[in-house]
């Protein structure tokens, strides 16, 4: 890669004081030799000669300066610049317009670096959002076990209903956390390809009753119908036990956040090609249209009626994605304040 002493140490006011040197002394010379040498032009024609040898000179000249002083110089830059966006890759040479084509690079160079700038900007917000977001999880549920073991330690053990009532809600904080720790290794796993899926045949269907029957049993689910309309029949090629894990988490959040005598239907349709489309829908309270974007990101939360107090990870959404996407498969979100959710999402057609 160039580097700053590859450039040519003189300036160009250097540069200028010697071409105006090598012009005026050329001139000079031409001028001295019409004045006393053998031949005498009139007046007018001295004039044009020597006007014609200036022309000649200070083009010359110029020409010369340009091409050792400025195209030098672009022609190093150009290939920094180029060395810096390719990490070293072989260039053509510049065009004729150098300084246009190094402008050109340098207004790309500068657009790359803004965007660069821009995602690691988004990154780092992420970063501190994520760490306070994990921080107020893993602190919650610590605090109250805390308090238990405390309590207990401060005489609470002598009483035995005190002491079981706050051993099993130290166990219940306990079981969140690991909860937390559990989806947190899976995310990880998912991400670095490291969780292996067992993909096989299996019927849609079939797939999600079992969720639909656990999550029936959740507290106020009874309020609230379930409705699998996936056609028998329908066969899809994944990993049972994490696609159960999509549908689990899907309809646990479905319930939580649905209205007294709503209803939660899980349907599915074949698409051409090679993938199934299948959606959650519920009519429950739904989501602001301004909150969609970030639905899917670790520990995102929308507003207070989604809050910390409902219980959860609040990673179930983000593992949905990952399980969904290491399917090959793709999941979006449709919702509107008041007016119920709807989760789509493609799984790959059994062979």
């Amino acid at each position: 890669m160039p580097t700053d002493r590859s450039f040519d140490p003189i300036t160009p006011r250097k540069a200028g004081r010697t071409t105006a040197t090598f012009v005026a002394v050329f001139t000079l010379a031409i001028g001295i030799f019409l004045a006393v040498g053998p031949v005498r032009l009139p007046p007018v024609w001295q004039a044009v000669v020597i006007g014609g040898v200036a022309f000649l000179a200070t083009y010359i000249a110029v020409t010369a300066a340009v091409e050792r002083y400025i195209n030098a110089r672009l022609r190093l830059l150009f290939r920094m610049v180029h060395d810096l966006r390719t990490g070293g890759k072989p260039t053509d040479e510049m065009e004729a317009d150098s300084i246009g084509e190094v402008r050109n690079t340098l207004e790309v160079w500068a657009r790359e670096k803004r965007t660069e700038i821009a995602e690691l900007t988004e990154r780092e917000k992420y970063r501190r959002e994520f760490i306070g977001n994990l921080s107020h999880e893993l602190k919650t549920p610590l605090f109250n076990i805390q308090g238990y073991v405390l309590t207990l330690l401060d005489g609470g053990l002598e009483d035995p209903k005190v002491a079981r009532d706050f051993l099993e809600r130290a166990a219940r904080g306990s079981d969140r956390l690991m909860k937390i720790v559990e989806d947190l290794d899976m995310i990880s796993k998912l991400e670095n390809g490291v969780l292996a899926l067992k993909p096989r045949n299996v019927e849609l269907n079939s797939i999600v009753s079992d969720p639909m029957v656990e999550v029936q049993r959740l507290p106020g689910a009874q309020n609230i119908r379930l409705i699998n309309s996936v056609p028998e029949g329908l066969r899809v090629r994944v990993d049972p036990a994490k696609c159960a894990q999509v549908f689990t988490n899907l309809l646990e959040n479905a319930v939580r956040y649905g209205k007294p005598g709503g209803e939660v239907e899980v349907l599915a349709y074949a698409l051409d090609g090679d993938h199934v489309l299948v959606e959650v829908r519920d009519n429950g309270i739904g989501i602001a249209e301004e909150h969609l974007p970030r639905l899917f990101e670790r520990f995102y939360r929308v507003n207070n009626s989604r809050a910390r107090h409902e219980g959860g990870s609040g990673l179930g959404l983000a593992i949905v994605k990952h399980i969904v996407e290491a399917h090959g498969g793709t999941i979006t979100v449709k919702s509107e304040a008041g007016h119920g959710t709807t989760f789509g999402f493609t799984l790959p057609k059994a062979n």
